[in-house]
């Protein structure tokens, strides 16, 4: 009798994390990049994919537009395929990259919050500037 709710809750704890948020970034006709925009609380984070080529560089800055805390937010990105091995780790890299992008697909810029801000529960916003060259 007891079986079902405690076999749902066995699969919800065993379910892979996956992110709160995410957004495809798209660049308006004739341009190379965007700025976007968002929001995080807490344990949250923030998952912006854009796709490109091997070949390109890829330009990421990170800045705090508004926080109730001190504004430890990063972003790391993640190569076509991965969930969670990144190729840029903000938290060790700073909070401005331009690398060298191996291979084709969809590239995820995740953002993210680290310390007191994360474990209080506090609330960041940013803006990300993207471009692909």
């Amino acid at each position: 009798m007891f079986r079902i709710p405690l076999l749902a809750a066995a699969l919800a704890l065993a379910s892979p994390a996956f992110a709160q948020m995410s957004e495809d970034v798209h660049f308006q006709k004739g341009n190379f990049g965007a700025m976007v925009t968002g929001t995080i609380k807490g344990h949250d984070y923030f998952d912006h994919k854009l796709r490109a080529k091997g070949g390109q560089q890829m330009f990421a800055e990170l800045r705090v537009a508004e926080t109730n805390g001190n504004g430890t937010i990063y972003f790391n990105i993640l190569p076509p395929g991965s969930d969670s091995a990144a190729i840029y780790i903000g938290s060790r890299d700073g909070n401005s990259a331009l690398i060298d992008l191996p291979k084709d697909g969809i590239y995820t810029i995740r953002t993210y919050l680290m310390g007191n801000d994360r474990d209080s529960g506090k609330t960041v916003s940013y803006n990300l500037d993207l471009s692909i060259q």
